[in-house]
């Protein structure tokens, strides 16, 4: 059996946390074709620091004390932490160091054979690191949001040669791929993440979260972090105009983030407040219900001012999984779903007009629902189910080892 160190800052801190499970469930299928998976990842208040779950040992390492004050993972991530938080700014160094240190130790008490390291930097870059001493093997995976910061000189470089020395490269989406591409040019394999077919079923359409919510009409879903990427502002604006041809119409917004307030000012401002309704978090557990009864899901992502975008959009994958129409804008990784008018509707970011008529021809039409239906299920299925990607995976363990 060989032995693979997942490293990752993101991965879910309890049983129903919050967090995206990407990298969770993509190890825990790992596991089951025979690999020992061993994870690390910052740990977070009231986190164990070691586990062992599906298949897996799970260690949290500790970066800061008192561990209350760690702030720079989770919650937003470590890009969006340091923008806000001081003491996040300070725990950089903190991290990288202890991440290191542990890195080290468990390679030598395991007997690691591949590192698989998620995010160019910290992930790519410690491994990098560690393949010069220890010559381990490492892959290198971009989500697209470790690759925005490194714009600036310093950061490029250390990117760079993070990508340079990986023995092999991926990306999650064509754009996540070209992105890699300018910083530092060399065959990179693309392979998304997944959505588990199994667990997201229209099947899990459920009459209660209508009642729940008092949803009579058109039911229009939005799951994501309430941040400035997601463009959970322009959907809001657009909703004036889908009421004027839909008035029983109901936003409801799943999530909560940085822009929750605002967000939240701009809904009284516009007196949406019967037609836009904030649900906050919801554990991953339930989300498969609240995509099943949806009508359609919108995700209106834009580019943010720092350059940052949607690298894929795994919850346009939830959506379709559940049987749900998708109208999605034409940044990042989203038209790699997103076939206009054949898996869903695409628009250009930020222009109400056209994001209000999708939604209404969408809810109107339900003979495009349904080829929009059938299509998308068909495109994931072959390109996105969990059982897919894992063998993709497997296959670059296998070859490198």
């Amino acid at each position: 059996m060989k032995n693979v160190l997942v490293a990752a800052t993101t991965f879910p801190r309890w049983p129903n946390d919050t967090e995206p499970g990407f990298v969770f469930e993509l190890s825990r299928l790992l596991a089951k074709k025979g690999y020992n998976i061993i994870v690390l990842a910052p740990h977070y208040p009231g986190a164990k620091k070691f586990e062992t779950t599906g298949g897996m040992q799970i260690y949290r390492f500790p970066y800061f004390w008192p561990l209350k004050y760690q702030k720079l993972c989770y919650e937003g991530g470590i890009l969006e932490n340091i923008k806000k938080n001081m003491l996040a700014r300070v725990q950089v160094p903190f991290l990288l160091f202890f991440e290191l240190l542990h890195i080290i130790e468990i390679i030598k008490r395991e007997k690691i054979d591949i590192i698989h390291a998620h995010w160019l930097i910290p992930q790519g870059f410690l491994a990098a690191v560690i393949k010069k001493f220890c010559r381990i093997h490492y892959i290198a995976t971009a989500h697209a949001g470790d690759i925005f910061p490194l714009r600036k000189r310093l950061l490029k470089s250390v990117g760079a040669f993070s990508i340079k020395n990986a023995d092999c490269m991926t990306a999650n989406s064509t754009f996540t791929k070209n992105s890699v591409l300018g910083i530092y040019g060399r065959d990179i394999e693309i392979i998304p993440m997944g959505v588990d077919l199994r667990s997201f079923s229209p099947k899990n359409k459920d009459a209660k979260i209508r009642e729940k919510y008092g949803i009579n009409g058109s039911f229009i879903l939005f799951v994501g972090r309430l941040a400035e990427k997601k463009g959970t502002e322009y959907l809001i604006r657009a909703i004036p105009m889908v009421l004027e041809k839909l008035p029983n119409s109901k936003l409801l917004i799943v999530g909560d983030g940085p822009e929750k307030e605002r967000l939240e000012n701009l809904t009284n401002e516009l007196k949406l407040n019967r037609n836009v309704i904030f649900a906050g978090k919801v554990i991953n557990q339930d989300l498969p219900k609240y995509y099943a009864t949806a009508d359609i899901f919108v995700g209106p992502s834009i580019v943010a001012k720092g350059g940052d975008t949607e690298g894929l959009g795994i919850v346009f994958l939830e959506a379709i999984a559940s049987g749900t129409c998708v109208v999605g804008t034409n940044v990042g990784g989203i038209p790699d779903i997103i076939k206009n008018n054949e898996t869903g509707l695409l628009v250009e970011e930020k222009n109400l007009e056209e994001l209000a008529k999708a939604i209404v021809k969408l809810l109107k039409d339900k003979k495009l629902q349904q080829k929009l239906k059938k299509n998308a299920m068909n495109h994931i299925r072959k390109n996105y189910s969990w059982d897919i990607v894992a063998e993709k995976f497997s296959s670059l363990y296998a070859k490198i080892l």
